[in-house]
């Protein structure tokens, strides 16, 4: 998406969509976690919850990189 298309620069755009998908995985994994246990598979649950974790990871890190952007010529509306 060119910049200007939503008002933000594409860093700042790309930054809060990794971040979203991140969280909303996350909030899917739990019942993936829920269907590996109720299957006895430990092991995939495990796995998952690592994956969970990861995602975790992720959204945190894209909140303090937006944060450290916001207010900076790096985001906030796009000048066109």
């Amino acid at each position: 998406m060119a910049t200007g298309e939503t008002g933000f620069d594409d860093v700042t755009y790309d930054l809060v969509s990794v971040q979203y998908h991140s969280l909303k995985a996350g909030h899917d994994y739990g019942q993936y976690v829920r269907d590996a246990e109720n299957a006895d598979r430990q092991d995939i649950a495990d796995f998952i919850r690592r994956v969970m974790e990861e995602d975790s990871a992720r959204a945190k890190q894209c909140h303090e990189f937006i944060s450290e952007l916001s207010g900076t010529s790096a985001s906030g509306p796009a000048v066109t």
